[in-house]
């Protein structure tokens, strides 16, 4: 099969092409093959260094994957042959997404929404689940909560906006001022162009804020805190601000999860979520794709179309 790997760790340019063993399934695992792979920050964090993941002998990158159930390997009930799926298996392992085919224990895998093409599901599931498991499963978002999301039109952001719209909360942005016609059609609340004024300056009595950013920016976020105000950071542990009293900061990872994904799912298909694509690009071209990503002004996610 074909499928990128890096050789070397480096700039965009050590992702190359190669014909590979196609994998096997094995025990609750199942053969998928990838209609289209979704291309997330870590990625291109991950192919310049090699930190964070455990790789195989042939280090290959990606994670977001939808596609068709090829084969299934002993064990499996709950998908079949011919199943359109979509999933973020084995993160933080290596899942080898940028390929023809990918293996995953079949639990990591969820029906692709029938409402979305390929390309359309395979920019959600890390993206998604990210935003679902910082403002759902660690931060409880109610309904009447304020909650900010920084990096608002972003790979996780512009879907955070949108999951913490259904939940009932109050949602305010930030984002460049060209993107906030964007920010209000996913249902944001405000949006606070972070070029022309402080967000603490114009923004306060916030119960959630999900910072996609870290640094200042975390530290920056308690002023705008209520009492029992959640701060959860994403870039990692060493971005999680010392919090004074009276809230909260911490530190969250996302983890594959099917009945996340199931829950994403039943969103995009009343309507609820959607994904917006900013570049569709060929797999030979996914060196191409990290530097699209690395400038940091994507409008949404990068996709990588294999089928």
């Amino acid at each position: 099969m074909r499928a990128m790997v890096v050789e070397q760790w480096g700039g965009p340019e050590v992702l190359v092409e190669r014909e590979v063993e196609r994998p096997v399934p094995g025990l609750n695992e199942v053969l998928v093959r990838v209609r289209a792979a979704g291309v997330n920050p870590v990625d291109w964090k991950t192919r310049a260094s090699g930190a964070l993941i455990t790789w195989g002998a042939l280090p290959m990158v990606g994670w977001d994957v939808s596609g068709t159930v090829e084969a299934v390997g002993p064990g499996v009930g709950s998908l079949r042959a011919g199943d359109e799926v979509f999933g973020m298996p084995l993160f933080p392992r290596q899942a080898g997404g940028y390929a023809e085919y990918v293996v995953a224990p079949a639990r990591h895998l969820a029906p692709k929404p029938a409402a979305l093409s390929h390309v359309e599901a395979a920019a959600l599931p890390l993206a998604a689940l990210t935003a679902w498991q910082t403002l759902v499963d660690a931060a409880d978002v109610r309904p009447g909560e304020r909650v900010l999301v920084h990096a608002a039109a972003g790979g996780v952001g512009h879907l955070a906006v949108q999951i913490a719209k259904a939940r009932g909360a109050h949602v305010i942005g930030t984002a460049s001022a060209a993107k906030h016609g964007l920010l209000r059609e996913l249902g944001a609340d405000e949006a606070v162009d972070y070029r022309a004024v402080p967000f603490e300056d114009v923004v306060s009595d916030v119960d959630v804020v999900l910072d996609a950013l870290g640094g200042e920016t975390a530290v920056r976020s308690l002023e705008v805190l209520r009492a029992g105000g959640r701060l959860i950071t994403l870039p990692g542990p060493d971005d999680v601000p010392a919090a004074p009293d009276g809230v909260s900061a911490s530190w969250v990872m996302v983890e594959p999860d099917r009945l996340g994904l199931r829950e994403i799912a039943r969103l995009v298909e009343r309507g609820a979520l959607r994904p917006v694509v900013d570049a569709v690009l060929p797999l030979s071209e996914a060196a191409k794709a990290h530097e699209l990503g690395e400038r940091g002004r994507t409008t949404g996610k990068i996709v990588l179309s294999v089928a």
